[in-house]
Order: C-alpha cells, then sequence, then structure tokens
C-alpha cells in the first residue's frame, strides 16, 4: 500500500477544518461548550471587559497587543454601524486603561460585502478617531476576493493623510510581491502573515514550502524597501532569520517587530521579549469567535490536539 505524504494528509485536515468553519450545526455546538473546552486559550472572552483583564496581563508581562472584535460579513447597514459603535468604545476604553494594545479590523466586519465606499467611511471614522487617542489600527485582510478593495482603501487613508494605520498581506497569495511594491511607496505599516483562507492553486501556493520561501522574501524586500514589518509567525526558523535581514538592511529593531496569537507559543513570545524585541500579541474576543477559532486549530495541530483533549475530557 502506498504510503500518503505527512504533507498531504496535513492539507486535507486544515481543508476539512475550515470548510466546517462554515457548519451552522458545528458553529452551535462549539458556540455552546466551546469556552469551557478550550477556546478561551485562544479567545480572550466574549466581553470587552474580559478582553482589558487579559491585555493588562500581556502589558504587566512586557508584551504589546492588539484587539478585536470578532466577526465578518455583517450584511447590512445598520449591523456595520453597530460594529464602529463597538470599536469607537473599544478605542476609548484602552486610552482610558493606558493599555499598550491597539485595534485590528476587518473590512467586512464595516460593510465591505456590499458596499466598498460605506466601509471607507466607516474604517477613516476610526482611524480618525484613533487617531484623537493616539493609537493606530490595523486593517486585516481577509479572502483573496477582499484583497484588492482592502488596499484601496489603504491607500485611501494614506493619501487622506492617515499615518496610525496599517494593513497586511498574505505570503501563500501569488500576487503579494507585487502588491508589496505597490504599497512600498507609502513607507507602510504592514503585518506579514502566512495566510488563513482556504484558497484555489490557481491564485495561492498550495505547499507549505513555498509559502514559507515567499514569507521570507516578503519580509526581506519590506525591510529593505523602508516599511514598518510586523513579522507575524509561530515559526521559530522564520523568527531566526529575520534579525538577520535586519542586520543586513541596516534596519534597527525599532522598525520591525514579531507578532503572535494569544495562546499560541507563550514561552517563545517572553523569550523575545527577553531578548528585547517588540512582541506583540494578537488578543480577540467577542461572542462571534467560531471561525476564528475554527482557522486557528486549521493552522497547527497542536492546535487542534489540545482542543480534542478537553473535549474528551469533558
Amino acid at each position: 500500500m502506498q504510503k500518503v505524504p505527512r504533507a498531504a494528509i496535513s492539507g486535507l485536515a486544515r481543508a476539512s477544518i475550515l470548510r466546517a468553519a462554515d457548519s451552522v450545526f458545528l458553529r452551535r455546538v462549539v458556540r455552546r461548550y466551546g469556552m469551557r473546552l478550550g477556546a478561551g486559550r485562544f479567545v480572550a472572552g466574549e466581553t470587552l471587559d474580559e478582553c482589558v483583564v487579559v491585555l493588562r496581563r500581556l502589558n504587566d508581562a512586557g508584551l504589546h497587543a492588539n484587539t478585536t472584535l470578532l466577526g465578518e460579513a455583517i450584511p447590512d447597514r445598520d449591523g456595520a454601524a453597530a460594529v464602529v459603535r463597538a470599536y469607537v468604545e473599544v478605542l476609548d476604553r484602552l486610552a482610558a486603561e493606558k493599555l499598550q494594545a491597539n485595534v485590528a479590523l476587518k473590512l467586512t466586519h464595516l460593510g465591505l460585502t456590499f458596499d466598498e465606499e460605506l466601509a471607507y467611511e466607516n474604517v477613516e471614522r476610526l482611524v480618525a478617531h484613533a487617531g484623537v487617542r493616539a493609537s493606530f489600527i490595523r486593517i486585516d485582510m481577509e479572502q483573496s476576493d477582499y484583497v484588492e478593495p482592502t488596499l484601496r482603501i489603504y491607500e485611501r487613508l494614506r493619501a487622506a493623510g492617515h499615518a496610525n494605520v496599517g494593513t497586511v498581506l498574505q505570503s501563500y497569495l501569488y500576487r503579494t510581491p507585487a502588491d508589496l511594491e505597490r504599497l512600498l511607496p507609502l513607507e507602510p505599516n504592514l503585518r506579514i502573515v502566512k495566510g488563513a483562507y482556504l484558497e484555489p492553486a490557481a491564485i495561492a501556493h498550495p505547499e507549505k514550502r513555498d509559502v514559507d520561501a515567499a514569507y521570507l522574501t516578503i519580509v526581506r524586500r519590506g525591510l529593505e524597501g523602508g516599511a514598518y514589518i510586523a513579522v507575524a509567525t509561530h515559526d521559530e526558523r522564520i523568527i531566526g532569520l529575520v534579525p538577520t535581514f535586519a542586520q543586513q538592511e541596516g534596519v534597527g529593531r525599532e522598525e520591525f517587530e514579531f507578532q503572535m496569537l494569544y495562546g499560541v507559543r507563550p514561552a517563545l513570545q517572553r523569550s523575545l521579549v527577553a531578548q528585547r524585541y517588540k512582541v506583540l500579541v494578537a488578543t480577540p474576543y467577542g461572542p462571534d469567535w467560531y471561525p476564528y477559532l475554527m482557522r486557528r486549530l486549521a493552522e497547527r495541530p497542536a492546535n487542534l490536539l489540545f482542543f480534542l483533549r478537553n473535549l474528551v475530557r469533558g
């Protein structure tokens, strides 16, 4: 019997988990029991009050953070307006608590699925409010269908004079090197990720080694090109190479940072802080956490095993 390659098994498991993110039945089951079974490892609670406690603990450990009100694909203007109000509250709370934390948000949460202009107006309001609060907003990148409108909105914000805003590039997309070159004249603040959505091989690297190679190329080119680079990965090999790249390009530690997810590799996070690197922990909260959890489980088998062990223990 021919042995199935481990990479193929991993890819099938990832695809299955990401498809499960759309299951209404599983959403109900996990939504009911998930926090008790281990979702709280990756999500900082369902309320802003719960999240603030986690953010404070991270700051006390020398870590920076961002927070996200979980949710996406809001279907109407009223829903998007409610999200804007929620984020205004978040920005005000972060400032009042004097937390070393900023906001990361999704444009589909602000209306991008049905009205790009509305999404721009909503995010522009939040970026302006963040500026008043001496804060920063990161526009997350979503499925490939939304890459181009997200970049357009980011460019519009920069053209309007907003410097306190950044976005994200995904190394698994073939288009990303060209997108980076497009943004470099803006001296952008960019988070580089590998990519957490299920995309076809026609537009995204299907093999992990190619995604990793593209990631390193993009990080190095971003540093060379004058971007502020947030290296968002838990891959120790990549993390180990970034200081070498920075030194070779004459880039100081103040021009890049490492970013990791809440609940993933906390010992590595603390180790980097001890080496005097800036480390930011992505710390989301909110009741609509199921799709986020499923993407975290798909990224690393260890995450899925952790969740399943808690499920068995009940």
